[in-house]
């Protein structure tokens, strides 16, 4: 039997644990997805930008080639106009050309537009061959080791040839790239790679090896057929880690919410199972009380009626017999005793368990375990409550207390339902004369009408449609029994108030002080 419910109590457990494994794994995966998916965009737009502009850029290379060979400067010299084009061009490290029946420089004659080698005389003659054939500028010698190439255009009377530094072909200013960021960035022709950058260590790993983004597109440039290779890393090293170290920690939390929340429920279900059983017993000995109370007062109160009614005929006869009629009368209030008898016999059967249960309780404590149990209801009611003050221990019943306490509080939060959401307010302050420690609850209602303020402890008086009117009395009777009052009364301006008193338990001994509720 032990095993049937231990696997009873443990399945809801399992179940709550395999929610929350499949919430944390379809969370992180979904977070993962689209994590590369937007990277997977970001790296897309950026390729289709860096291709943009390096074709933009080959394309002006073309053009400047094209522009020299229409012109046709003036015969080779050192201050020849050509040779202001690297101050113009950041990306052109030097112009070549060969005049007509001459041969190519070995070296270019300025270089001070930056650091470059010579190039090979023959390598450009050939470069200059296929572009005559082909009708268009060419490429040239490559240099993959300084990131160089040279662009060569065949002409008549000159041929022009330029030496290119493709890290300066696109301005810092329009990369669209980090340069210090995970990209990589080449150009590949005929088994030569240039690097433009070189991006994380994981994608400088030959593509296949290591899973990612890779995009390939060639230059729209006739005369520069590179091949732009990009790619970057998308493996785990890459996933966004903070998020699902966040997700995994919310998920846990809200689990463990969840789960409290759950417990909290059982819980209360089994105190409203308890309390339903309770007032169901309850309402059986009411029963009993009351059929034996009607059973003990028939009797007498019959008697009562007919003796007044006797000596009402007998003071009407002419002459009226008076000593009859005093007779009458003294049965009369021999029946009225006893009937007042057996109700003050039925106040004690009532009082007298809660008499013998006092201890020392603190009030400020009390009033704030009340205000937790009720806090979810105050809040979505909108009732902001105040909490202050300090009194001295008093000798209570714990539970008795709470009780008042709670019928004051939910007797506060009814009233204020019926003022508008902004001023509703709920005042709870703790504090003790000598010998007493006074709990007062005021609140910022309609308040109490003059005519119901003398009977609101009256058992059975109530001013709300669906109230039985016992809760107040209830509270009044045990406030009485643990030797205190409860009193009230209408607050000026607007709210009611109910002073709960106690007689304290340890003169000498105060509690601690409570800060005012947000």
């Amino acid at each position: 039997m032990a095993v049937i419910q231990a696997g009873l109590t443990a399945l809801p457990r399992g179940r709550w644990i395999a929610a929350w494994v499949t919430l944390l794994v379809v969370g992180a995966v979904a977070m993962v997805r689209v994590d590369i998916a937007q990277r997977r965009a970001a790296f897309e737009a950026d390729a289709r930008t860096v291709h943009r502009l390096l074709s933009q850029r080959a394309a002006q290379q073309e053009a400047i080639l094209a522009t020299l060979a229409l012109l046709a400067p003036a015969a080779a010299g050192p201050d020849r106009p050509e040779q202001r084009l690297p101050a113009l061009y950041p990306q052109v490290l030097a112009v070549l050309r060969r005049d007509r029946d001459g041969a190519w420089p070995v070296a270019p004659v300025d270089a001070s537009a930056g650091t470059h080698r010579g190039v090979d005389p023959e390598a450009l003659a050939a470069a200059e061959a296929a572009s005559r054939q082909a009708g268009h500028a060419v490429l040239g010698p490559v240099d993959a080791a300084t990131g160089q190439y040279t662009l060569v255009l065949a002409a008549q009377p000159t041929s022009y040839a330029l030496r290119i530094d493709l890290q300066r072909m696109v301005p810092p200013e329009t990369w669209p790239l980090d340069r210090a960021g995970p990209v990589r960035v080449s150009l590949q022709h005929a088994g030569q790679t240039l690097l433009l950058q070189p991006g994380a260590a994981a994608a400088a790993q030959p593509e296949g090896l290591t899973p990612g983004f890779v995009a390939r597109q060639t230059l729209s440039a006739v005369s520069q057929p590179f091949e732009l290779h990009l790619q970057r890393a998308a493996g785990p090293a890459e996933w966004p880690w903070r998020g699902l170290l966040a997700w995994t920690l919310g998920c846990t939390a809200a689990g463990a919410a969840l789960a409290q929340f759950q417990r909290q429920r059982s819980a209360r279900r089994r105190a409203e199972a308890l309390l339903r059983i309770g007032q169901v017993a309850r309402l059986n000995a009411l029963g009993e009380l009351a059929g034996g109370l009607a059973h003990e007062l028939n009797q007498p109160l019959t008697a009562l009626l007919a003796g007044t009614q006797a000596a009402r005929r007998l003071l009407d006869d002419d002459p009226p017999d008076l000593d009859t009629a005093r007779h009458a009368l003294q049965q009369a209030a021999t029946q009225a005793r006893r009937a007042a008898d057996v109700v003050a016999r039925l106040r004690r059967q009532v009082e007298a368990p809660d008499a013998t249960r006092r201890e020392p309780v603190d009030l400020a404590s009390a009033a704030r375990q009340v205000l937790a149990l009720l806090a979810p209801a105050l809040a979505a009611q909108q009732v902001r409550v105040h909490l202050a003050g300090s009194a001295p221990a008093v000798q209570a019943d714990p539970v008795a207390l709470e009780q008042i306490v709670h019928n004051l509080v939910g007797n506060a939060a009814q009233a204020l339902a019926e003022v508008p959401a902004e001023r509703r307010q709920l005042w709870l302050t703790v504090d003790a004369d000598p010998g007493h420690g006074r709990l007062t609850v005021r609140d910022s209602g309609p308040g109490i009408s003059p005519e119901a303020l003398p009977r609101l402890f009256e058992p059975f008086f109530t001013t709300r449609p669906q109230g039985l009117g016992l809760g107040l009395s209830l509270c009044d009777t045990l406030a009485q029994a643990m030797g205190g009052t409860l009193g009230a009364s209408t607050v000026p301006g607007g709210g009611a108030e109910f002073r709960l008193t106690l007689p304290t338990a340890h003169p000498r001994r105060a509690s601690g002080s409570t800060d005012p509720l947000p």
